[in-house]
């Protein structure tokens, strides 16, 4: 057998059928797809145009974010981390997105990218928050890395003189003309119908959007219940629970994400295990926002029901996908006095195997195994936290995080080489983020929020 790349003596993870952990293991891949996995003695023929010793390595499937705002980041650390919800979105989130040029919109989003890879996620679903739709995927489509995204959509005309369907008749227009443009063909980088969700979107957008996903192959994704507003709101005006109402439309099924779910019933849960709509929980910004996931989430009983639950970075404060898998692994055992809740190799499921499933591409991502994407993380073992190297995957959740992701390869081009990204220059583009961050907080008119002065 013949290969582009080898990597060998490796200790991998591999979250295939079997959940192999393969010690002194070899990975080969040609082109964008893995051609064999095993131990390196067993791989020892194999000839390869370049062969990478990977002694010092653990290698893992690429993670998967199935939430995360990517023109967030020049905000970073801006928000007052105190206020409460509406005002925060109100007064600070909203307007400080929709005052970003197209050009700082395009920055934000290759400094979250940045941050993605070198942490080692190589698949994520954007939050559906681009308002400069165009312009993003322009500026991110060498980066590497794979995608789903989604442009800012909602349709609900909170004021009386509003044209309401004319709203819907856009929204739905712009969808349609992004699918088509960034159509789910086999590239890496594509469209999705994505909302906003909460209550900003038509009983008539959430129909057509789902036909329109339903015919693309695409799917949905959208925010929901994170605090209790969303139902108090479709109970007001509907006489039903959020979620209650999405299957009253027929909404629900296969082809949905719905993100945060904090604030549902155990009806709604069930609505949702019927249907095999995913769920994706963003514990870390959860938490941070006091959501009170802890004592409200229903995330265990919707798991023992059989719902694909998969995990989200959400905002610019992280986009390290092993912190919040860390997370997913502890929060419920205290909040329920129950250590057996979310083990960590659950929790790693979550954010590979889960992540792959929400997105359609199980067949492709989320495992290495022969025939899967060669979407591959290289964790550097030579590092207090992995020494000494006993339970690769405790230790993955227990003890590491991103900041041990020395090399990534996604379709087999190797994106992150020695710490760096490879495909951007990053000095430039920190410095080029700096420079617009100022731009738009200064433009803001809003103050630096901070309890100790900064001088």
């Amino acid at each position: 057998m013949q290969a582009d790349t080898l990597i060998t003596g490796a200790t991998i993870i591999t979250m295939d059928a079997r959940r192999r952990i393969i010690r002194d293991g070899a990975i080969a891949f040609s082109g964008d797809t893995i051609v064999a996995v095993d131990k390196a003695a067993a791989l020892a023929g194999i000839e390869a145009a370049e062969v990478i010793d990977g002694s010092s390595f653990l290698l893992t499937p690429g993670l998967v974010n199935c939430h995360v705002h990517i023109t967030e980041t020049l905000i970073r650390g801006f928000i007052p981390g105190d206020l409460p919800f509406d005002e925060t979105l109100g007064r600070w989130v909203i307007p400080l997105y929709k005052d970003h040029t197209p050009a700082e919109q395009a920055t934000a989003a290759k400094l979250a990218i940045a941050a993605m890879l070198r942490t080692g996620t190589t698949t994520f679903l954007e939050a559906g928050t681009i308002i400069a739709f165009d312009e993003v995927m322009a500026a991110i489509d060498d980066t590497g890395i794979r995608a789903r995204i989604g442009r800012w959509t909602e349709d609900r005309a909170w004021e009386p003189a509003a044209d309401a369907e004319g709203l819907t008749r856009a929204a739905l227009a712009a969808l349609g003309n992004d699918l088509a443009r960034y159509p789910q063909d086999g590239r890496r980088i594509a469209a999705w119908p994505n909302l906003i969700g909460h209550m900003t979107a038509t009983d008539a957008l959430w129909r057509q959007a789902t036909d329109l996903a339903k015919r693309t192959g695409t799917g949905v994704s959208a925010h929901m219940s994170p605090v209790s507003g969303d139902s108090n709101w479709y109970l007001a005006n509907t006489g039903r629970r959020a979620v209650q109402h999405l299957s009253d439309l027929g909404v629900l099924g296969e082809h949905l994400n719905l993100v945060h779910m904090v604030h549902i019933d155990s009806s709604e849960a069930d609505l949702v295990a019927a249907s095999g709509t995913h769920v994706t929980h963003c514990p870390d910004a959860s938490i941070r926002s006091g959501y009170g996931v802890t004592p409200r989430g229903l995330f265990p009983e919707m798991a023992r029901a059989g719902v694909n639950i998969a995990l989200g970075t959400d905002g610019a404060d992280n986009h390290d996908m092993l912190r919040v898998t860390a997370l997913m692994a502890s929060l419920f055992r205290d909040a329920r006095e129950d250590r057996s809740i979310f083990p960590a190799h659950e929790a790693l499921e979550m954010a590979t195997l889960n992540g792959a499933k929400v997105l359609g591409l199980s067949d492709r991502i989320g495992a290495l195994a022969v025939g899967m994407k060669a979407d591959i993380v290289a964790h550097d073992t030579r590092r207090p936290e992995w020494r000494p190297l006993n339970n690769p995957v405790e230790q993955l959740i227990a003890s590491a995080d991103g900041r041990s992701v020395h090399s990534v390869w996604i379709d087999g081009l190797r994106v992150v080489d020695d710490y760096r990204c490879t495909t951007m220059d990053e000095d430039a583009l920190f410095e080029e983020a700096q420079a617009m961050a100022e731009a738009v907080l200064g433009r803001s008119g809003l103050p630096l929020v901070s309890e100790w002065p900064i001088e």
